[in-house]
């Protein structure tokens, strides 16, 4: 059977700067079936559903619905539902819990201070292992139940702190996951690799294998953050940040409609100019470029094929470094 994720396996398309971008998630548990959009097709209320999305839109922060891995009973009763909320920006990374007996109380948070990465105190601080969070939706794609749903058992028998999640995008790399706190991503994973994560997150560092990007920055900054942890070998989860996403405006265009800042480049494709900076004080310059030049193949399974767009990386330039007493070098690729 032809799948989306074999079609992107097969073309060995990038995983990086993949992740979808959310500054702080808030994870909903709601047990039972899952619909294509979950929010609106469960046994969750659709108008809290509904309701949840408006308060969250253009917040930063992102609303899914969580499950243990198993078998989903279609039940109606659920007297208690753990809740977490997570925030990934780098130094400022956190995860509060709670349980509730209606959902519907979610709605009584400040959604922009969560986007901002301001709890105030709410809830009860998190403690425990840090949070596997698989796609599992296969009303969503096939993909995330055929090959999610069997990590996530796998993982949970091996007593990781592991929860279905409803979506987080890209069926074509799955199965797919992101850890918390830091919320990086990670696509064609296997129970090895994300035992490798979650070990490394333990640690405060990151595991560069099959990595999607951190979900706090746009895509542009999640490949950037992750050729520049290529360049210098750094897998500490918050030596560095994206400070800075500039746009780069094809040549000829008027001075005027430039954002400060911006650069130029040559070709039609969207760029950006993105400034990662170490906490050692060290700073890059990576240019972004966002191309479609790959294998056709299809974002979902059912959808029509065509060419992936991709973030490549077209140069890594150090701003005022010194790596290891010398000059660090310009890589292109």
């Amino acid at each position: 059977m032809s799948t989306c994720a074999t079609a992107s396996r097969e073309s060995a398309e990038s995983l990086a700067g993949t992740a979808t971008p959310a500054r702080t998630w808030l994870l909903i548990e709601q047990t039972g079936p899952w619909g294509a959009h979950a929010l609106t097709d469960s046994h969750l209320d659709p108008d809290v559903g509904r309701a949840l999305e408006a308060a969250a839109e253009g917040t930063g922060v992102r609303v899914a619905l969580i499950r243990r891995p198993g078998r989903h009973a279609d039940c109606h009763g659920t007297s208690r539902r753990r809740m977490f909320l997570a925030h990934t920006a780098p130094g400022r990374s956190w995860i509060r819990t709670t349980t509730v007996t209606d959902p519907q109380a979610a709605l009584d948070l400040d959604f922009t201070s969560l986007g901002a990465g301001e709890h105030r105190g709410l809830w009860e601080p998190y403690i425990g292992e840090p949070l596997v969070l698989v796609c599992t939706n296969g009303k969503r794609d096939r993909c995330c139940a055929l090959l999610g749903r069997p990590l996530a058992a796998e993982l949970a028998a091996g007593g990781s702190e592991v929860w279905e999640v409803t979506h987080i995008g890209g069926h074509r790399f799955s199965p797919t996951l992101f850890v918390l706190p830091y919320g990086y991503a990670y696509g064609r994973a296997s129970a090895p690799l994300v035992k490798e994560a979650v070990e490394a997150a333990r640690d405060g560092r990151i595991t560069s294998g099959h990595c999607r990007g951190r979900s706090a920055w746009d895509r542009p900054g999640q490949a950037a953050d992750l050729a520049v942890r290529g360049l210098i070998g750094e897998d500490r989860a918050d030596a560095l940040d994206v400070v800075r996403t500039d746009p780069m405006w094809p040549e000829p265009k008027s001075a005027d409609n430039r954002t400060p800042g911006s650069a130029t480049v040559t070709g039609s494709s969207p760029a950006w100019l993105v400034t990662v900076a170490h906490s050692d004080g060290r700073t890059w310059q990576v240019t972004i470029e966002q191309r479609a030049d790959g294998a056709a193949a299809p974002a979902s399974c059912g959808a029509p094929l065509g060419p992936p767009a991709r973030m490549a990386v077209v140069s890594v330039t150090a701003s005022n470094a010194m790596l290891h007493g010398t000059p660090q070098a310009t890589a292109s690729r």
